[in-house]
């Protein structure tokens, strides 16, 4: 039934298509492209920032038979463009999963620049993807078995109520979904569906002090694909996402003071 030509119309299972994880060097995005390899995606395009310089993992990606490795810093509107024009054309389902996160709020760190940091990453950086690959995404929206077909954010559940020991990233999250609901309205029209991910703290180093639980990498990566498989639009892993999305959906204003406290 998964390869039933009308039944991969109405969903974005990853089989046979060509997927951009727009950030390999984390342990969140490798998992994505081992994932995405496992769904037997046809090519898995993977960006990373600072290409001289060799990450962790690197080796074990460029193993996997469907990876091509690519220099991609959302930062950077010429590089953003120059991939464009390369695969913009290519591509089936974008999964952006760059994201740049640092703890505390306002009292505790002076100046803007990790805020600005995080801005750049999170929000600008889904912006100039958006820009430049969304039109080639839309115009193949209807293109038979080889549509394009989904575009995912990974986006977190402070998106949703800012959590003050995380607080700029929340806010700059909250800015990124803002957005992500935009290219959603734009990209409808096309038959390009906008999966928007809202996990709860991921395993990592950033999330070291909050206790568990907390998602792990291949959880998370195991959960994007199935809400690319299963059609959905919005997908809050793990159990504290799915804990703040019940009480934020019964009461905001009572989880803003709890996160306050």
């Amino acid at each position: 039934m998964a390869d039933d030509r009308q039944l991969r119309e109405f969903t974005c299972d990853p089989k046979f298509r060509k997927v951009l994880v727009t950030d390999g060097k984390t342990a969140v995005g490798q998992s994505l492209v081992k994932a995405f390899a496992k769904a037997q995606a046809d090519l898995i395009w993977v960006g990373h920032a600072e290409p001289w310089k060799k990450f962790a993992g690197f080796e074990e990606l460029q193993k996997i038979p469907q990876v091509t490795l690519l220099p991609l810093d959302v930062t950077d509107s010429k590089n953003v463009r120059e991939v464009a024009a390369e695969i913009g054309g290519k591509v089936d389902i974008l999964v952006n999963n760059a994201e740049h996160h640092r703890a505390f709020g306002i009292g505790n760190r002076p100046g803007v620049e990790t805020a600005r940091a995080e801005m750049d990453v999170n929000y600008f950086g889904l912006l100039r993807l958006a820009q430049e690959l969304a039109p080639a995404m839309r115009s193949r929206g209807a293109d038979g078995q080889s549509s394009a077909v989904g575009w995912v954010n990974l986006l977190s559940i402070y998106a949703l109520a800012n959590f003050p020991p995380h607080g700029t990233f929340s806010a700059s999250k909250a800015a990124a979904y803002s957005l992500a609901q935009c290219l959603r309205a734009e990209m409808r029209p096309s038959g390009v569906r906008v999966v928007n991910v809202f996990p709860g703290p991921i395993d990592d180093e950033w999330n070291q002090l909050l206790p568990p639980p907390k998602l792990s990498p291949p959880a998370l990566a195991s959960a994007i694909v199935k809400a690319l498989q299963e059609g959905v639009e919005d997908s809050y892993p793990g159990d504290v996402a799915q804990e703040w999305l019940a009480r934020w959906r019964d009461n905001p204003k009572a989880l803003e003071r709890e996160l306050s406290a």
